[in-house]
């Protein structure tokens, strides 16, 4: 978290635009690459009694160094074993040898340290086993891969972020037909490379995301008939033509597409596209008028139209996307006038309306969106009269109303909703007796009071949300007292109470019980080095936040060494 809470939370998303359409796949064979975590690791949980299997695999992978070959035992140990030393960073090159001929079914090496050509040879010694390889982010080059085209039978490669990689390197999996996935991110597979990808009839995953000389190629995509996902997001180079090829692919569900070049006339190409489920053209220079082509999908569900260039008019075609479940429109041009168009989606699970002209008078056109489980308000113009329209949205459980003018009178409309998990309210108006009001919200888990004018008074109205994960309050009211009436909230993994100056080591004392933490920011306050033995119980501590306090990096460093070994983040380091 740093210094201070996070700001805008809502508007950083990963990569694909907050939707993954191609997710990794763990072990077909059912092991667990965190069974070290899971069992081994995990203190709290020694008192279960291990399997055959996790116990026998625990004991090879600590005597690792006395074995030379796997290769007579049965598949689903040697691929236990294999699976355990990379998740605890122990495999090399020297312990890669003993897998050799193992009949491994997944190699899952994305972002291991070290991997390069030399690792390809055993790879490829799978042969008609192996189903799955990843390797991204590696050192491997058009070399290394020359072998892996005697294993015939893979359904999953995985090249992302493989500099090394040209089109010379693909042209050697042009054989594997049975290839069902194949992520390519952030590769330099150009326009002609993407011929390759035409021998691939069984594709039904691909992922060419942040490809940026494919301009032209996609043609070659128009025989993989197959394809049911396909993410182009931040590839630049994608204009209106490369968009027609796709028309062609009638099975596609999934398409991103953010941040190209692609125009309302590109999205025509889409209209065909029956099967269509997902779209994502965050940041694309569309306009309302690509309705024209959507509102003939009925099987839309999610539509990511954030970043373009959206305004009011022309927007009533969203009236007739009835299907749709998740709707982003956030950072457009647009106002109330369009909120009554969307009405009508009683489907409607997730709107994102974040930086939009909203007033509270244009929420009355929410109140029967009574699937609604997500609202983000963020950076509009909603005030307090403005949540008397969402009061009988029983099913919202995620709400953020940071950057707007809400204040404590709004809150006692927002008691009914039962369902809410989590709150943002980073908002300067609110105050202790704005917090008591929040008090019938017991199921809250996550809750952000950044900026909020909460003294140790307020805190009092924290004991009953004993299901609270998350909490921040940054305010600068809170002192010792105001942290003691927090410390029963024993399900808490996150707490920041950075910016508030009067806090000591008596807190750091008062949160001892807090076992369940992973992230602790008290930046800015007056914890000194004395003070951190009170978090040795902390043991799943992994990010703590000390800055601009009396703490030295040494004095972190030397708690980490003796008693927190899971703490990976620290600040200052």
């Amino acid at each position: 978290m740093g210094g201070v809470s996070s700001i805008k939370q809502g508007q950083h998303t990963n990569e694909n635009g907050a939707y993954s359409g191609i997710s990794r796949r763990f072990s077909r064979n059912g092991s667990s690459k965190c069974m070290g975590a899971s069992f081994f690791d995990n203190k709290e949980q020694m008192a279960i009694c291990p399997s055959l299997m996790e116990l026998c695999t625990h004991i090879i992978c600590e005597k690792i160094d006395q074995y030379d070959t796997f290769s007579m035992l049965p598949r689903d140990i040697s691929q236990q074993i294999f699976d355990q030393l990379v998740y605890s960073k122990r495999l090399n090159e020297t312990y890669l040898e003993a897998f050799r001929g193992c009949a491994l079914e997944d190699i899952e090496l994305g972002e291991y340290p070290g991997v390069d050509d030399s690792w390809m040879d055993v790879i490829s010694s799978q042969g008609s086993s192996l189903l799955s390889a990843d390797i991204s982010n590696s050192n491997v080059t058009d070399n290394g891969l020359f072998h892996i085209k005697n294993c015939d039978n893979i359904q999953d490669l995985n090249f992302n972020f493989c500099a090394q990689i040209s089109d010379i390197g693909l042209d050697i999996i042009s054989g594997l037909s049975n290839l069902t996935t194949l992520s390519l991110k952030r590769n330099n597979i150009t326009t002609n490379g993407m011929s390759v990808l035409s021998s691939l009839v069984n594709l039904l995953n691909l992922d060419l995301e942040r490809c940026p000389l494919i301009h032209g190629g996609l043609v070659h995509l128009k025989g993989l008939s197959k394809l049911e996902v396909l993410n182009i997001n931040c590839c630049n180079c994608i204009t209106d033509d490369d968009m027609e090829p796709i028309s062609e692919l009638k099975n596609l569900k999934e398409l991103q597409v953010s941040s190209s070049k692609v125009t309302d006339h590109g999205v025509t190409f889409l209209k065909g596209l029956y099967k269509l489920a997902m779209l994502n053209m965050e940041r694309c220079p569309v306009t309302a008028a690509c309705l024209d082509a959507l509102s003939d999908i009925v099987t839309l569900l999610y539509l990511n139209l954030s970043r373009s260039n959206l305004t009011d008019t022309g927007c009533h075609k969203f009236s007739r996307l009835k299907a749709l479940r998740v709707l982003n429109l956030g950072f457009n041009d647009i106002s109330d006038a369009v909120l009554v168009h969307l009405k009508g989606l009683n489907n409607l699970e997730s709107l994102n309306l974040d930086s939009c002209r909203i007033r509270d008078n244009g929420l009355v056109n929410l109140a029967g969106l009574h699937h609604l489980k997500c609202l983000e308000l963020s950076d509009t113009e909603v005030g307090s009269n403005g949540l008397f329209h969402l009061s009988g949205l029983m099913n919202l459980q995620i709400l953020n109303l940071s950057f707007t003018v809400i204040t404590d009178g709004g809150l006692p409309n927002l008691s009914g909703l039962s369902a809410l998990r989590s709150l943002n309210l980073d908002v300067r108006h609110i105050t202790d007796a704005g917090l008591s009001t929040l008090t019938s919200l017991t199921g809250l888990t996550h809750l952000d009071l950044f900026c909020a004018r909460i003294t140790d008074a307020g805190t009092n109205s924290l004991r009953n949300f004993t299901k609270l994960q998350s909490l921040e309050i940054c305010g600068g009211g809170i002192t010792d007292a105001g942290v003691r009436n927090i410390k029963d909230l024993r399900s808490l993994a996150l707490l920041n109470l950075s910016q508030n100056k009067q806090i000591t080591n008596a807190s750091l004392k008062s949160i001892t019980g807090l076992t369940k933490l992973v992230s602790l920011n008290l930046s800015s306050s007056q914890v000194t080095g004395e003070g951190l033995q009170h978090l040795k119980p902390l043991k799943k501590l992994k990010s703590l936040s000390l800055e601009s306090t009396n703490v030295t990096p040494n004095d972190i460093k030397q708690l980490q060494e003796s008693d927190l070994p899971n703490l990976v983040t620290f600040r200052p380091e």
